[in-house]
C-alpha cells in the first residue's frame, strides 16, 4: 500500500485556474501520483479533474499576504484526523509549522513535505536580495521569516530546480539553520501532456512578406521585468513582419488585488496599444492556448531575477517552441546558450538569425521538445514519491 497524501493547496484565483500554476501543477500530478498507488486527497478551493483525486473543499485565501499569515491550526487537525494521511503536503510552505501543530494535536505521525512554489527572494553577487512582490508595507523581513520558519517544521523540503536549491541552502546558511539544506529535495513540476507537440515542427518559410509570430506567456507584473519586456518588444516589432502575441492571463482582477499591484493592467494597457503586439487571452481554454503555442515561431522569457521555473516556458519547449532568455536565475541555464541574451538588443539579433536559418531553427526545435522529455507526468510523480523518503 502506497502513502496517503493529504495536498494542501490555495487558489487565488478560482475563477481563472488556467492562470493559477499551483492548481495546474497539482491537476497533472495528482493522477500521475494515483497511478503509482497513492491515496491522494486535495484540500484547496476548487478539486482537480480527476474524480480519483478525492477532495475536501477549503476557503478561498486571495491576498497574497494573507494567505502567508493566517492558518487555522484547529480546522486543519480535524482534517488530518479525517484524512489520515502518512504525509501532508504543504504548497503554502509558510504554513508548515500551523500544519505541524495540527498533525501534533491530531496525534498523527505524518509528514510534512513542503513545496516552495515561491521563492520570496533571490540570491545575486550582493547575495539575499527581497523579491519586489512582498515588501509592501514593510513586510518584506516577515515574509522572508515566515518563509524560513515554515521551512524548519517540514521533514523535507521540495524545489523547483537547482537553482531554487541553492538559493534556498544560502538563505538558510545566513540564519544559521544551514544543517536544513539536507531536507531539500529537487523536484520540478510535471509538463502538462496535452501540451506536447506532436512530431517535429516545420521551421517558419523564408518567404517575401511572410508575418513572424512571437509569444509571450507570461504575467505582466512589474517585478517579472515587464518594463524590461516592453523595451524588447518595441524593438522586435520595429520591424513590420513581427506579430508580437502577448497573453493576458488574468483579465479584470479584483480590486483588492488591484490595490496592491496595479502593473499587470498598466503594462496591458500599454501593450494593447503597440503596432505590431497583439493582447490575448486564451479564456482557460487549453484546446485554444495549444493553438497559440503550435502557431508560435520563437517565445520569449521573463525579465525576472528571482525565477527559480517557468511553467509557461516549459509550455514552449514542449511544443518544440525554441525560446529565448535573459541571462536570470534559472532562466540561464533553462535554454541552451545561443539562445540566451543580456540585453534586448541582443535579443532581437538572436531571433532575426534563427528565423534566417531554418536549419538552426529546426535543430533549436528539437531540443527545446527534448528538454522536456524528463517532465513526464509519470516521471515527476515517482521522484516527488521518493522525496518523502
Amino acid at each position: 500500500m502506497g502513502d496517503t497524501v493529504l495536498y494542501l493547496l490555495n487558489v487565488s484565483n478560482p475563477d481563472r485556474l488556467s492562470a493559477d500554476s499551483g492548481w495546474l501543477f497539482a491537476d497533472i500530478l495528482a493522477p500521475a501520483l494515483v497511478d503509482l498507488g497513492t491515496r491522494v486527497t486535495i484540500g484547496c478551493p476548487v478539486p482537480v479533474s480527476d474524480p480519483r483525486v478525492e477532495h475536501v473543499p477549503m476557503p478561498v485565501v486571495s491576498s497574497k499576504y494573507r494567505v502567508r499569515f493566517t492558518a487555522d491550526v484547529a480546522a486543519l487537525a480535524a482534517l488530518i484526523e479525517h484524512v489520515e494521511p502518512s504525509v501532508v503536503v504543504a504548497n503554502q510552505v509558510e504554513h508548515a509549522g500551523a500544519i505541524r501543530a495540527a498533525v501534533l494535536e491530531a496525534s498523527s505521525r505524518a509528514r510534512v513535505v513542503g513545496y516552495c512554489h515561491y521563492l520570496p527572494f533571490h540570491v545575486d553577487e550582493q547575495g539575499l536580495q527581497p523579491d519586489a512582490a512582498f515588501v509592501d508595507g514593510g513586510l518584506g523581513l516577515a515574509v522572508r521569516m515566515q518563509f524560513f520558519t515554515g521551512l524548519a517544521a517540514c521533514d523535507r523540503i521540495m524545489v523547483h530546480s537547482p537553482t531554487a536549491a541553492t538559493w534556498v541552502a544560502a538563505g538558510m546558511a545566513v540564519l544559521g539553520v544551514d544543517d536544513l539544506a539536507e531536507r531539500i529535495r529537487v523536484v520540478p513540476p510535471p509538463r502538462d501532456p496535452r501540451l506536447v507537440a506532436d512530431g517535429p515542427r516545420t521551421p517558419p518559410p523564408l518567404t517575401a512578406g511572410r508575418t513572424v509570430q512571437i509569444l509571450y506567456n507570461h504575467r505582466l507584473y512589474e517585478h517579472y521585468g515587464t518594463g524590461r519586456f516592453l523595451e524588447l518588444a518595441s524593438q522586435l516589432t520595429a520591424n513590420p513582419a513581427v506579430r508580437l502575441t502577448v497573453m493576458d492571463l488574468f483579465g479584470d482582477r479584483a480590486g483588492g488585488r488591484r490595490s496592491l499591484d496595479a502593473s499587470p493592467e498598466r503594462h496591458r494597457a500599454a501593450l494593447a496599444e503597440m503596432p505590431g503586439v497583439q493582447v490575448v487571452s486564451d479564456g482557460g481554454d487549453r484546446a485554444f492556448y495549444r493553438e497559440l503555442l503550435a502557431g508560435a515561431d520563437l517565445a520569449l522569457a521573463p525579465f525576472r531575477a528571482g525565477c527559480t521555473w517557468s511553467m509557461s516556458l516549459i509550455d514552449c519547449q514542449a511544443m518544440g517552441v525554441p525560446v529565448l532568455a535573459p541571462r536570470l536565475g534559472w532562466l540561464a541555464g533553462a535554454v541552451e546558450e545561443g539562445l540566451a541574451f543580456d540585453e534586448p538588443h541582443e535579443a532581437v539579433k538572436i531571433a532575426e538569425g534563427l528565423l534566417a536559418d531554418p536549419a538552426a531553427w529546426t535543430a533549436a526545435s528539437a531540443r527545446a521538445a527534448e528538454t522536456t522529455r524528463a517532465l513526464a507526468p509519470e516521471l515527476v510523480a515517482a521522484r516527488y514519491l521518493a522525496a518523502f523518503a
